[in-house]
């Protein structure tokens, strides 16, 4: 146990934790002055971040099968697309493994600023990538390559970004400052649809080269806000102490192996959900025959989604700070099992608003209060010392489900219709309330309570 002697990477005392308290070292009580600049950079890099690895969603479902994949069956193409989108997804497992053995190795900063980096560059290249018709088979094998570093590089940013903001933060607003963290996906989200929404109108394949071109930008300002980010007080004073694990990833499953798996199952419900409510739906839109949506209606929604899943995730973040964060797990998990149909109806009927409500209910609901209760909750799963591989493992490996999920909807499609992908979206929800069930809470009610004593 740390002594209470301690100081973080501003001068603050650590406070040694509570009897009670069912995580480990959870920084300074009051947070580090620092704690809004952390939480700022972090969420920056996490817009840039979701602005690469969601733009090349959006791209896939409405533009790149054609450039990469030409075939007389446009099914086939879009398939294909959707394909190399699942390649991204199954990189970032590994993306975290590395991310996480680095975080608790070397620190949460050095990953932040690597991870970074080798998104935005990936990301520029596709916007310079030739078609098909210019260099044959070369185009897709470039494009898969690309593909696999973007998913290395996402797989190891979140981990770093929640952490090192969850470590700054007070205890009894871990929650609110971790949102800031999440928010950074809609907020990607949002700017990634602006962008393809404002260059479809543009000729060929400036269509959708353009929003890849634009992200050089945004690389620039995120490595210059995160090279001013503090190293987390937490991993300052595990290496202090001199409880650093040479090898936290062989730990992490030999002695956390339960928590583990628990936090897969949670973000089943909620990235495969938005595999299937958000990605999936956009093809399904687009791709039926007739045409439900015309690509910039269907842009448009994601866009009116993403604006309200800003603020959305800010505060099903705060709430867990207030009720907890299993409550919260378990009351959306049970919604999205009720809401599966519904959704599908909506989008079904081929009108502009209805199919907006669908993607805001499924996005600002459906996602983003898992979203919200997962920065907090992951982190005090596991002990510090190897928090970072425990936290970027569990919330990675769930991503290959995530990527398959558009791909494996789309066959269920063609095979029930509608029925076979909200039957999916059913069975995402199931898996996640039953991983809330058998996840313990850790930020309880006599915890929150305790905090309040200590903090007075």
């Amino acid at each position: 146990m740390p002594s209470p002697s301690a100081t973080s990477g501003s001068d603050q005392p650590l406070t040694p934790r509570p009897p009670s308290a069912t995580a480990a070292l959870r920084g300074p009580i009051h947070g580090t002055d620092q704690v809004k600049r952390v939480a700022l950079g972090a969420a920056v890099g996490q817009v840039i971040e979701s602005y690469d690895f969601i733009g090349f969603a959006t791209a896939a479902a409405l533009y790149l099968g054609p450039a990469f994949f030409p075939a007389d069956d446009p099914m086939a193409a879009t398939l294909s697309a959707l394909a190399v989108l699942g390649v991204g997804f199954a990189a970032r497992p590994l993306g975290g493994i590395i991310g996480g053995h680095l975080g608790d190795r070397l620190g949460r900063k050095p990953v932040l600023v690597a991870s970074l980096l080798v998104m935005g560059l990936s990301t520029f290249a596709v916007g310079l990538l030739p078609t098909y018709q210019a260099i044959g088979l070369w185009a897709p094998a470039l494009l898969v390559s690309i593909r696999i570093l973007q998913g290395l590089a996402y797989g190891a940013e979140w981990g770093g970004a929640i952490l090192i903001t969850y470590e700054h933060a007070p205890w009894r607003e871990k929650g609110r400052f971790t949102g800031w963290v999440q928010s950074g996906f809609p907020v990607g989200l949002l700017a990634a649809n602006l962008v393809f929404l404002a260059s479809v109108k543009l000729p060929g394949d400036w269509a959708w080269r353009v929003p890849f071109l634009c992200s050089i930008v945004l690389v620039v300002v995120g490595l210059i806000v995160r090279s001013k980010v503090p190293e987390s007080p937490v991993f300052e004073q595990v290496r202090a102490d001199g409880e650093l694990v040479s090898d936290p990833l062989v730990e992490v499953v030999r002695r956390e192996w339960r928590d583990l798996l628990r936090g897969v199952g949670l973000r089943v419900a909620e990235t495969g959900g938005y595999g299937l409510a958000i990605t999936y739906l956009t093809s399904y839109l687009t791709n039926s025959i007739p045409s439900l949506a015309e690509k910039d209606d269907t842009i448009l929604a994601l866009c009116v989604a993403a604006a309200v899943g800003v603020f959305a995730t800010l505060a099903w973040s705060r709430l867990t700070d207030r009720v907890g964060r299993r409550p919260q797990y378990l009351a959306v998990t049970a919604f999205n099992i009720c809401w599966a149909v519904p959704m599908f109806l909506l989008v079904n009927v081929g009108d502009r608003w209805l199919t907006v409500i669908a993607f805001t209910v499924s996005f600002a609901i459906s996602q983003n209060a898992l979203a919200g209760s997962q920065g907090s909750w992951f982190a005090e799963l596991f002990p510090p010392s190897v928090r970072s591989s425990g936290a970027s493992l569990a919330y990675q490996l769930s991503s290959v489900i995530s990527g398959a999920t558009p791909y494996l909807a789309t066959v269920l499609q063609l095979q029930l219709g509608w029925v076979g992908p909200a039957l999916l979206f059913m069975v995402y929800s199931v898996v996640g309330l039953v991983s809330a069930g058998l996840t313990a809470e850790t930020w309880t009610p006599a915890l929150r309570a305790e905090v309040r004593r200590l903090a007075a």
